[in-house]
């Protein structure tokens, strides 16, 4: 009963209080921020599923001047929307973005659905992207639920049920929308969210916060300890151990099609282990498995790193070969060097390339 009491006084003071934020001190600046056209929300909400915004803002920008329609998009050759992906990670996304423009391009006449049910069910698209496309573009009445929202309710109102549980999802759902003011939906949401990415942070800036009177974390000194967590990520390590084969100005690659990170793109001879390898015994099994001698290559150069994803923790090996002639290897092709930028390879790959380390 308290913490209802709590919640009512709060919602009575805090969307006003916020809009009047917005509106007098807020100058965050996005090329898409007070946009209403429901296709290029959508675009930079898809781009910004798991990406910052410094990443993902020149992204937006040559898609919405590449594909200025949906329609656009929807006919566009594929390799093309990969291409310019490439870098932003995550490629399920491009994936989703491309089957959902020629499902809107057919199914609607190319016309994006208004209702947040309709949204909803596209490809690509959960309950948060689906409420900000319907606020944004038609204003309806839908609260948006990402980490930032999370992060301000959890400590206006000293919420302490974790955030990663259906208990908690459901809470701040129910939360979210109670407070939202549902005439201001759009301009509401969007300000909540720049609140949370510029005042409420992480690590939050209470002292130029307008609500850090009423706010409950701030009055007993729990900012830093809100949201709750409960699930520990278990984060997955793979080796990645990659033959990059040459023949004069040719280059060996193929395109990833599992169901996998980065399917889709284009890599080079792949042999993965489980554990950090051997490398005598990557050499004896790429003789095996390709018939690939050490008489019939010259090693050029070899190369290490790593790349944390968000689940995923991939060590790379890199051993370029110099080949005496092209093998023909099972869903391989040779491509001139020089037209690789062509194809969409994954962010590590290209910029091995550009540096000249494989």
């Amino acid at each position: 009963m308290q913490e209802q009491n709590i919640e009512k006084k709060i919602r009575a003071k805090f969307s006003k209080a916020l809009l009047k934020w917005n509106r007098e001190v807020n100058d965050r600046s996005m090329p898409w921020k007070g946009e209403r056209d429901p296709y290029k929300i959508w675009l930079s909400e898809i781009i910004l599923q798991q990406t910052r915004v410094e990443q993902g803002w020149s992204y937006y920008e040559r898609f919405a001047k590449t594909f200025p329609t949906i329609k656009d998009l929807a006919a566009a050759p594929e390799q093309q929307v990969f291409k310019l992906w490439e870098g932003l990670g995550y490629y399920s996304r491009c994936r989703n973005l491309i089957a959902t423009a020629k499902y809107i391009a057919e199914e609607y006449k190319g016309v994006f659905p208004k209702t947040y049910e309709e949204i909803l069910s596209l490809k690509g698209v959960g309950p948060y992207t689906a409420a900000a496309i319907a606020s944004f573009a038609y204003n309806l009445p839908y609260s948006v639920l990402d980490g930032n929202v999370f992060r301000v309710l959890s400590r206006i109102l000293d919420i302490e049920t974790p955030i990663d549980t259906t208990e908690g999802k459901n809470l701040f759902s129910g939360v979210a929308q109670n407070i939202l003011p549902k005439k201001e939906a759009g301009e509401y949401n969007q300000a909540l969210m720049d609140f949370g990415a510029t005042v409420c942070k992480p690590l939050p800036e209470c002292a130029h916060c307008f609500f850090k009177k009423d706010c409950q974390a701030f009055s007993l000194h729990k900012q830093q300890a809100l949201p709750v967590k409960e699930k520990k990520m278990v984060i997955k390590e793979r080796w990645l151990n990659y033959f990059v084969l040459r023949h004069k100005k040719k280059i060996a690659i193929c395109e990833r099609r599992e169901k996998d990170v980065w399917q889709n793109l284009y890599e080079f001879l792949l042999l993965e282990t489980d554990r950090k390898p051997n490398i005598k015994n990557l050499f004896a099994q790429l003789e095996k498995n390709y018939a690939i001698s050490k008489t019939d290559f010259n090693i050029v150069k070899e190369a290490q790193l790593s790349q944390r994803l968000s689940h995923q923790l991939i060590h790379f090996i890199f051993i370029t070969l110099e080949l005496s002639e092209e093998r023909q290897i099972d869903d391989m092709y040779w491509v001139d060097s020089n037209n690789l930028e062509q194809y969409p390879l994954p962010k590590t790959l290209q910029s091995l390339l550009q540096k000249q380390q494989v």
